[in-house]
């Protein structure tokens, strides 16, 4: 089987797509406001208002209660199945044909509504779901896709060690050792033992797999390994005293020796070049996440701004007030533009990891001056969770922070430009 991105989403300019009057009839949201989401189909569209109304009903009034108890939204598993936000981008999952821009937009959607319940999202069907789906045998695919799609499995994604993050791909240091042993009926089986640890997995305290990233000690090359739970060695302990992200149940892992079998290794994972695939992937949707994390800021602060009253009059006829929120809407505007064509460039093939990696830096920093702008808007008001910024402001620091820093997504751009590494 050769290794690919398993999308198959081919791009149809023109085709589908609503005309004008159509556009602007549908359920969109105020802050497009140059009308991007007439590039998606009529079908997309309804869907995204679908999910829209799901999330303002069933995730947004109950988000801070959430964060506040640093619980994840488990409970609403069989509604985001239902409408299908698990393995959208894959022929065997998806509900419908759609588009890298759809399902930009349905991260956008998801992080207004609560960045942390994106990010629950994003391990599962982002990162651990398109982990087997890039890495898997067609064997594997069978066996987890459908039922994660389902919200019957829930994944984790474990790479990111306590010492190593930006430099992963070089420093991993959680081992695989492969042995073979006798299988008690006259043959032998391949297996594989897991030692080390790894740090901020999400999902790892409740999910029912956790795919594991280590190097072979054979060969030094990162491999991966789906650890079905519970695992005798496995050991996940939840993260306690966040600041951000609360609402994501982050786990501290240790790996005793564990044995996974030869048949749950990922086939078809053969070197951290392979795991840059997927994170290629992910790393275009957190910047469309971080958008999200914007526009849900900048939605509380105006409708606080025309409803706050100082000196006689709503403070959203202050011509400051007003700067804020022109500025907000204009970062947010920019990066939809930037992170668009970056989901259509997926759709076309030839998006590359420093198209991902410039679209993450750019939106994750706009969005950092967006909810700064946004919690001053509201004054002291403005860092209680009750007035609906204050959760957005601090998650975005993680949303700046994970699939790549700032300024590692910059030095990706950097050697693109000058095609000189400038890592270390």
């Amino acid at each position: 089987m050769t290794l690919t991105s398993g999308h198959t989403d081919t791009a149809q300019a023109g085709s589908g797509r609503t005309d004008l009057q159509q556009f602007e009839e549908a359920d969109v949201l105020d802050v497009d406001f140059y009308s991007f989401q007439q590039q998606l189909t009529s079908e997309e569209q309804r869907s995204v208002a679908a999910i829209r109304e799901f999330l303002d009903r069933e995730v947004r009034p109950y988000a801070d209660d959430l964060w506040e108890k640093a619980q994840s939204p488990r409970h609403l598993i069989p509604g985001f199945a239902e409408l299908g936000l698990f393995g959208a981008s894959w022929p065997e999952t998806r509900q419908f044909e759609n588009s890298a821009v759809y399902r930009a937009w349905v991260a956008l959607e998801i992080s207004r509504a609560d960045p942390s319940t994106a990010t629950f999202i994003g391990v599962h069907s982002g990162l651990a779901m398109n982990a087997i789906g890039v890495g898997g045998s067609a064997e594997q695919r069978e066996e987890w896709m459908r039922p994660m799609a389902r919200g019957e499995v829930i994944g984790a994604f474990g790479l990111t060690e306590p010492g190593h993050g930006s430099d992963t791909a070089k420093g991993l240091e959680t081992t695989a050792t492969r042995r073979t042993v006798d299988d008690g009926a006259g043959g032998s089986r391949d297996e594989w033992v897991l030692n080390g640890s790894k740090r901020w997995i999400g999902n790892a305290v409740f999910a029912d797999i956790v795919v594991i990233w280590a190097r072979d000690t054979a060969d030094d090359q990162v491999k991966g390994f789906i650890v079905r739970q519970p695992a005798v060695g496995f050991t996940a302990t939840k993260i306690e005293r966040k600041q951000s992200l609360r609402g994501v149940e982050n786990a501290d892992i240790v790996l005793e020796d564990v044995v996974v079998p030869e048949s749950d290794r990922l086939a078809n994972i053969n070197s951290f070049r392979d795991v840059a695939i997927i994170l290629r992937l992910t790393r275009a949707e957190v910047a469309w996440q971080a958008i999200g994390v914007a526009v849900g800021a900048y939605e509380a602060a105006l409708a606080y701004a025309k409803e706050r009253q100082q000196f006689g009059k709503p403070i959203a006829s202050f011509q400051l007030v007003q700067e804020k929120l022109a500025n907000s809407l204009s970062n947010i505007t920019a990066s939809i533009a930037l992170c668009m064509r970056v989901s259509e460039m997926q759709d076309l093939g030839i998006q590359k990891d420093h198209h991902s990696a410039m679209a993450k830096a750019f939106a994750t920093a706009r969005m950092r001056e967006v909810v700064g702008w946004c919690r001053e808007i509201m004054g002291g008001n403005g860092i209680q969770l009750d007035h609906g910024v204050a959760r957005y402001f601090a998650d975005a620091e993680a949303v700046y922070t994970f699939e790549g820093t700032y300024d590692m997504n910059t030095l990706i751009v950097g050697r693109s430009i000058t095609g000189i590494a400038a890592f270390v």
